[in-house]
């Protein structure tokens, strides 16, 4: 059962091995709120998953700490448990499916993991992993459905209420719900006037539709990106315990994660994954209630595989309005393209891709796409090239929305 005696104990136990993560205070996300960041993503291992796993070794016997640690994890709790295993001197083996990223796999075996990478999804790498805990005599470390594993987890709860007392809300993520059920029942015990909301990726929404139904549900599958929250069953550990004490669930989309994303690393210079990106999102789009009111949002983690950061920034470029595509039709005729050009930078844009080509079969003979590609400040921006190109008699494409 979980306890605030559990928590403060893992809170000194991790003393030895945390890194300090002050609130900051970051009022540009969504101007109409008070938002701080609690920089979960600047931890060691580059994520929270460290404070659950390293208190949930700690507290093992000797005998068990002889035979060794067993967990399953592509990401972020793999770092954790091998990072605790090996300060506390014992083996510990991480079943990884053999999809995972390299660099998530180099990270894990670099802290002193040994790697059992297993064919297929995560799925069948937390089948192996049982299956070698039975047959080895591995203790398991579950990621989240354990009540030490959610008391270390805790600790951000007990911090945040230490660092901003007067604190309206708290937003955090949610997967298989470790992190927020740790996190609110800090919170519930030390203020219950304080709100917690916890957040999934829309394409993995495990917690959210269980919580909506009242009764633990599975997903048949998920897609994000957002894959260290892309969990397809929620523990009943941590169902129960978001039942009870977290105030509302929401849902944002992978459009609304890669704005997040870009805004963190704009705004505030910070790196965060998109599972550790999700609660600001909830912040910036208005999914909670946070107009006027004093909020923290936990960045759970950091560790972004650098070879999609392009794509996210992409796409978040894109759901900012700070890129935009135009489509326009045009009579191929010499001056069209110095015309929209001229519009377009008098206005501040910059064009930064051109595709011109003929028209179609069925459309004027005379015609042409002109396909832009344009960096804007903002979606108001973007409404002003638009209604200048249109009242100085330019097109857009039929399909062009």
């Amino acid at each position: 059962m979980l306890s605030l005696d559990k928590f403060y104990h893992a809170a000194y136990i991790l003393k030895s091995v945390l890194r300090h993560t002050d609130l900051v205070y970051a009022p540009e996300l969504n101007p109409e709120a008070d938002i701080y960041l609690k920089p979960e993503c600047l931890q060691v291992t580059g994520s929270f998953k460290v404070r659950g796993a390293y208190y949930k070794i700690a507290t093992l016997s000797d005998e068990e700490k002889a035979k060794g640690v067993i967990a399953c994890s592509a990401g972020n709790h793999a770092q954790g448990v091998a990072l605790a295993a090996t300060k506390s001197g014992i083996k510990s083996l991480i079943c990884l499916p053999d999809s995972a990223p390299i660099s998530k796999v180099e990270a894990t075996r670099k802290l002193g993991a040994e790697i059992c990478l297993v064919n297929g999804v995560y799925d069948d790498a937390y089948k192996r992993a049982l299956d070698l805990r039975d047959e080895k005599g591995y203790t398991f470390i579950h990621p989240f459905d354990d009540d030490k594993v959610i008391s270390g987890q805790g600790t951000i709860g007990l911090e945040i209420a230490d660092q901003l007392p007067d604190a309206d809300a708290v937003i955090v993520p949610i997967g298989g719900g470790g992190l927020i059920s740790g996190v609110a029942f800090a919170i519930k015990q030390l203020n219950p006037n304080i709100k917690v909301y916890g957040v999934q990726a829309a394409g993995a929404p495990s917690m959210f539709n269980s919580i909506h139904d009242g009764k633990i549900e599975c997903l048949p599958s998920v897609s994000t990106i957002a894959d260290g929250i892309a969990v397809k069953e929620p523990g009943a550990i941590t169902f129960d315990t978001c039942q009870k004490y977290v105030d509302e669930i929401v849902t944002v989309t992978d459009d609304e994660i890669s704005a997040a994303i870009l805004a963190l690393i704009e705004k505030q210079k910070m790196i965060a994954e998109g599972a550790g990106a999700v609660s600001v999102a909830a912040a910036m789009f208005n999914k909670v209630p946070v107009k006027g009111k004093k909020v923290v949002c936990v960045v759970s983690g950091g560790n972004i595989d650098v070879t999609i950061l392009s794509r996210v920034i992409k796409r978040g470029l894109l759901m900012s309005g700070r890129t935009c595509a135009l489509n326009l039709e045009l009579i191929d005729k010499p001056g069209q393209l110095q015309g929209v050009a001229g519009i377009i930078a008098d206005l501040g844009g910059n064009v930064i891709s051109i595709h011109h080509e003929r028209a179609n079969e069925g459309a004027d003979v005379n015609g042409c796409y002109l396909r832009l590609l344009l960096e804007t400040k903002n979606f108001d921006h973007i409404e002003e090239i638009k209604k200048a190109l249109l009242d100085n008699g330019y097109h857009f494409a039929a399909n062009y929305k």
